[in-house]
């Protein structure tokens, strides 16, 4: 049997199972050993249809006691890249904080095409919804592209708060397409913090950069988004002369 094919056939019994209530609220799922025995697949077969349980939202795993069943919770929608938040039904809540002159790091650098070391302005965010923080973001600009205008400061000013786009246009620049990586990873100590989720955790980690018609970065961030709470949904615009097949099936 195919390795994916496996972990989905655990999965799915394991859900009809939790569904059943064989396993109630609050009650320990069998190790990840003993699943692996009663299916007979490999305990990385089994702790994969574990996680995706846990994206789910059905079970949590508490570090060094085993997985859980839990209370089923909906996961709030993050749709990307054009608009932000847990969908109609809930109100997002934006904490921000800037530091400037702040020195470039090699990665950021490179993504950003300045010298590491070069002066930047960085500014953290953190999202909130209903049920909490649901991601977290570090942002960068050069501030030779920004230093003495009014836009400097992203959330300052005239300009505060209009987004990457319109305060680049607002010093006659243009920016014209973003690009975003998005990377699945599991949360450090720092992030667990931010978004109140445990070590381990499953999270999406996304690199994002905007980009000037003339093809320079102009701002560059990493975002963290937490799968316990969150899905991302990625909308696309699509012009009438877009060719079929352009985007995929």
């Amino acid at each position: 049997m195919p390795r994916d094919t496996a972990y989905s056939k655990v999965a799915d019994a394991l859900r009809t199972r939790i569904r059943a209530a064989e396993w109630p609220v609050g009650a320990r799922l069998p190790s990840r050993a003993r699943l692996a025995a009663e299916f007979r697949v490999g305990q990385s077969v089994a702790q994969r249809a574990l996680e995706l349980l846990v994206i789910e939202g059905l079970v949590e795993g508490r570090p060094g006691a085993g997985t859980y069943v839990r209370v089923p919770r909906q996961r709030l929608r993050v749709v990307r890249p054009h608009r932000r938040g847990p969908g109609a039904s809930g109100k997002v809540r934006t904490e921000s904080h800037t530091k400037a002159r702040v020195e470039a790091t090699g990665s950021i650098a490179a993504r950003l095409g300045i010298a590491p070391g070069d002066p930047c302005v960085v500014t953290t965010y953190a999202f909130s919804g209903e049920g909490g923080p649901f991601e977290v973001c570090e942002s960068w600009e050069p501030m030779a592209l920004t230093g003495g205008t009014p836009v400097v400061l992203p959330e300052m000013g005239p300009h505060k708060g209009a987004g990457v786009v319109e305060r680049m246009r607002a010093i006659g620049v243009t920016v014209t397409s973003a690009l975003e990586v998005p990377r699945p990873a599991r949360a450090n100590r720092r992030q667990a913090g931010l978004l109140g989720i445990g070590v381990g955790d499953l999270i999406t980690e996304i690199e994002r950069t905007h980009y000037a018609a003339d093809g320079r970065a102009v701002e560059t961030a990493d975002i963290v988004v937490a799968d316990r709470h969150t899905e991302i949904a990625y909308e696309i615009p699509l012009a009438p002369e877009d060719p079929p097949g352009l985007t995929g099936p």
